[in-house]
């Protein structure tokens, strides 16, 4: 029997996400097994875990599925269980039916549904009650994503001794769009319950920061904000008048971003094993003059439709013929239940189907596509293997796959294409940035890039590199903790 909240360990630092860092693996003989999680959140805080000795608290990816805590490459795994019809409604529904298409900029039409919503506060509070049963006094809970909007406020009302840390890994859309949703204020205050908040683009918190002032009138002095208390204990009173003497908490609302583990990267691309395995995949493409990768989830924000509408009228108008160029893309599955990623799969495969229909021979195929994931080495080899990068999303909290290129890239050679909507492009200026919806336009840039010379490329790729590797996710979560630790101690201001 699963042990109840009450009855668990308590630790000083605590992470919450949807997910937690491990999978459950069922064996072909029916025995099961937890491995670790290949997702980008795990990859960031696995070190910063190890280090604290913290708790993990999430979902396991299944419904219905209950097990005890147990330990994990020195973090102790903490179960919520969630039933296959929360499921549906809190993580199909709210989170990726409603909040996901609304925060990307409505790419896709957002579904507002009143169960959905019900379910969403119900799961939230669940995951709430296990960090405050899982956190010594004192202790530190660091909340992650859109999907648990509302448990800072939820576990301040229930641990107000605690710090609270959330971290939003995805956009947050200007208000014009936000102010869409009819629990806009839920949410708000849903945040506002934590001590930082943190978003990966500064226009991300300054979009949070209007929204602030729009639905509650609070004062904003980027990036703090006042939030007016009646008593700790009760958390964020909604609605409330600021009075002369008001009695305030400090809310930090900024931008940290997102980064890899780039030194790992770098030294598994020099293994000899991966780097020949990047020339084994170069003739098994049949050695064309450039190859061309795109590494996403296969998910409408990423813009793959548009880069293989211009990779194909590339081939049309024969600016380019398959024996110049082939384009490899993976597009790993992803939320493959929801109607609208089962219809995207079917238009990327209709497309994919029809170009290499058109012009592929019997030695060359114009697009190498792979509806599935691949292990790390082989990713390495791959983007070892890829002479242009192509990251075209329409709308993207970060994208890591543009800074994994980049830190693997020490030969200092390779070129990025990144579209400006994407979080990376902030940082990574020395891409070729360009604007997805430009079919024309990111034709011209494939074809620039192709032509551009070696001395041109290494300059972009040194001054690319040395971003990656100075910025990597030690130092997006070291800085996050130390401005959580900084906020904290301020305590009330008058």
């Amino acid at each position: 029997m699963t042990q109840t909240i009450d009855e668990r360990e308590q630790y000083d630092f605590v992470v919450v996400s949807n997910r937690l860092p491990v999978d459950r693996v069922v064996r072909p003989d029916g025995s099961a097994h937890w491995q670790p999680s290949p997702g980008g959140l795990v990859t960031a805080l696995e070190p910063v875990m190890q280090t604290k000795g913290g708790a993990w608290i999430g979902w396991s990816g299944q419904p219905d599925l209950d097990f005890e805590p147990f330990d994990s490459n020195g973090i102790r795994v903490v179960p919520v269980r969630l039933s296959a019809l929360e499921v549906e409604h809190y993580y199909e529904g709210f989170s990726n039916g409603t909040v996901w298409p609304l925060y990307h900029d409505v790419i896709a039409p957002p579904i507002f549904h009143r169960d959905w919503w019900e379910t969403y506060v119900k799961v939230n509070q669940r995951f709430a009650e296990a960090a405050a049963s899982s956190c010594n006094s004192g202790g530190t809970v660091w909340v992650h994503d859109y999907q648990l909007q509302l448990v800072p406020k939820m576990l301040r009302a229930l641990r107000p001794d605690l710090t609270i840390g959330f971290f939003n890994h995805i956009p947050f859309p200007p208000y014009g769009i936000y102010s869409q949703l009819p629990w806009r204020t839920q949410i708000v205050e849903g945040l506002l319950g934590a001590d930082v908040i943190g978003f990966q683009r500064l226009a991300d918190a300054n979009n949070f920061s209007r929204a602030v002032r729009r639905l509650k009138g609070f004062v904003t002095k980027n990036p703090i904000i006042e939030v007016p208390l009646v008593d700790e204990s009760e958390g964020v009173r909604a609605h409330a008048p600021v009075r002369k003497g008001q009695q305030f908490r400090t809310v930090v609302a900024r931008h940290f971003p997102i980064s890899i583990d780039s030194a790992a990267w770098e030294k598994l691309a020099r293994s000899p094993s991966v780097q020949a395995r990047a020339k084994q995949i170069r003739e098994d493409l049949g050695n064309p003059r450039s190859i061309l990768l795109g590494v996403d989830r296969l998910d409408y924000t990423k813009g793959i439709g548009h880069r293989l509408k211009a990779f194909g009228e590339l081939l049309s108008d024969e600016s380019l013929t398959i024996e110049d160029a082939t384009l490899v893309q993976i597009a790993s599955p992803s939320r493959e239940r929801v109607r609208t990623y089962m219809e995207l799969r079917d238009e990327i495969e209709l497309t994919v189907g029809r170009i290499n229909g058109d012009f592929a021979t019997i030695s060359h195929t114009a697009i190498s596509y792979h509806h599935h994931g691949y292990p790390r080495e082989e990713m390495v080899a791959l983007y070892l293997a890829a002479d242009i990068m192509l990251v075209t999303a329409l709308r993207d909290g970060m994208n890591l796959v543009a800074k994994e290129y980049v830190a693997t890239r020490f030969d200092d050679d390779g070129v990025l294409i990144l579209s400006e909507f994407a979080g990376a492009a902030d940082e990574l200026k020395r891409a070729l940035l360009i604007n997805p919806h430009d079919i024309d336009g990111l034709k011209e840039t494939i074809l620039a890039a192709m032509a551009m010379p070696k001395r041109d490329r290494q300059a972009r790729m040194r001054a690319l590199r040395k971003r990656v590797l100075e910025n990597d996710v030690d130092k997006w979560s070291t800085e996050f903790l130390r401005v959580l630790t900084t906020s904290r101690s301020r305590g009330r201001k008058d």
